[in-house]
């Protein structure tokens, strides 16, 4: 089988990016080829997956959703790449090839003009968006179109999705699953395979189940800290999430506080150090070294601020989500993996382009009780202290994640039905 994979986003390579191993391991003959249609796919360069076609980094960063941004991106170049991407996936159609589809609609589309047949994992759509834990409409959503058409995916996306040469659908949740195939869907219940990227042993203690209020005293409080992924946004999302780090000092004035920060090798760490110095962070060189066992990173550096701790890291990104016993974000595809792990994750609104106050809000519709929407920064300390003081709430959230997110191992169970129905 050759394989080419279609991807739009910094988020949606690195949720491909697991399953493309998973299939490689199950089919070594398989010939698989990657084209990003959002960035340059540092993930797919950074594990030897070989790129089709023109890949280009955009004004927006991808995220041009605002036509102000739109108007950057095309200045920039975007319909010359989208005509170029375009001709490479009707050529690998021609060829004979198959195509996987992950994000929405945009390689969705792609895949069904390449000709070929095809598969789509969908990162963007969620039945829960518009439904709660029982499948029951929310009451601020009974307007939408998407309630009065049946489902979060529109009539031209269930179009897309139902053609003959879609052979298999991934949708992220089991919620969405059952609805998709109500309209002759091929649509699998197999998991989401972000949470693979970040899952933890199953019998890894989390924080909430310890012995007591005294011992948790006695260890430190560990916070993620996860501005995303998109420059510029992600700069002023450092600020706002610095204030909110601030914020922690004096509400847990007792007790350490390591705020692990979880950075991407896209993001200027000058420009992030830059802003820790204004908001009173001093880097430090004699640092506690039982912070080194928290994660390892010979890179890592280290910011001091009273009682508190920020260490900066591009090289565990995996440690950084799995230590936090909760999270301070404002990312889309990494906050969905924080709260997998069982974990609550507080957010701010932004300036965006991508995290703007109704992105914040779709996002508690998405993720449930996992994630806590805070309108100011400087209240995240409160708001965190009252979350930790009550145990039922957290257990809650601890069920909420597993639903909302699915099982470890999605991308093995998905590269096998690929295998099975595109092969």
């Amino acid at each position: 089988m050759k394989l080419l994979c279609i991807s739009n986003g910094h988020g949606e390579d690195a949720i491909a990016l697991p399953v493309l191993q998973e299939l490689q391991k199950l089919a070594p003959t398989t010939e698989i080829v990657t084209l990003p249609i959002v960035g340059v796919g540092k993930a797919y360069n950074s594990n030897d997956f070989a790129i089709a076609g023109q890949v280009q980094t955009l004004p927006s960063g991808g995220f041009n959703q605002d036509r102000r941004q739109l108007v950057r991106d095309l200045r920039g170049g975007l319909a010359g790449l989208t005509i170029d991407q375009i001709r490479t996936v009707r050529n690998w159609g021609k060829s004979g090839g198959k195509i996987l589809a992950v994000g929405d609609i945009v390689p969705l589309l792609f895949a069904w003009l390449s000709g070929a047949d095809y598969a789509f994992i969908g990162t963007a759509k969620s039945e829960y968006y518009i439904r709660d834990n029982q499948g029951q409409i929310l009451a601020s959503q009974q307007d939408l179109i998407e309630v009065r058409t049946g489902s979060y995916y529109f009539p031209w996306e269930r179009w897309l999705l139902s053609r003959d040469r879609c052979k298999a659908v991934f949708p992220r949740d089991k919620l969405t699953v059952e609805n998709l195939r109500q309209y002759q869907i091929s649509a699998f219940d197999l998991g989401n395979p972000m949470t693979d990227g970040v899952s933890l042993d199953p019998h890894a203690p989390i924080f909430y189940q310890a012995q007591s209020a005294q011992r948790e005293l006695a260890r430190p409080l560990i916070i993620t800290l996860l501005p995303g992924s998109r420059p510029p946004e992600a700069y002023t999302n450092w600020i706002q999430i610095l204030v909110a780090a601030n914020s922690l000092i004096p509400v847990f004035s007792e007790q350490k506080i390591i705020c692990l920060a979880a950075i991407t090798p896209t993001l200027d760490l000058a420009i992030l150090q830059s802003s820790l110095g204004e908001l009173g962070w001093v880097q430090v060189v004699d640092f506690d070294t039982n912070l080194t066992n928290i994660i390892i990173d010979s890179m890592a550096t280290y910011y001091q601020r009273d009682n508190a701790t920020i260490v900066i890291s591009t090289q565990a990104y995996r440690q950084c989500m799995q230590q936090g016993d909760c999270a301070i974000a404002m990312a889309g595809t990494a906050t969905e993996q924080f709260i997998s792990l069982g974990k609550p994750a507080f957010i701010i609104p932004g300036a965006g382009p991508q995290f703007t106050p109704s992105f914040a809000e779709a996002q508690t519709r998405l993720l449930g009780e996992s994630v806590i929407l805070v309108a100011q920064a400087q209240d995240i300390g409160v708001e965190m202290q009252r979350l930790l003081a009550q145990p039922d709430r957290l257990q809650s959230i601890a069920q909420n994640g597993l639903l909302r997110m699915g099982t470890p191992g999605a991308a093995k169970r998905i590269a096998a039905c690929i295998d099975l129905h595109l092969g």
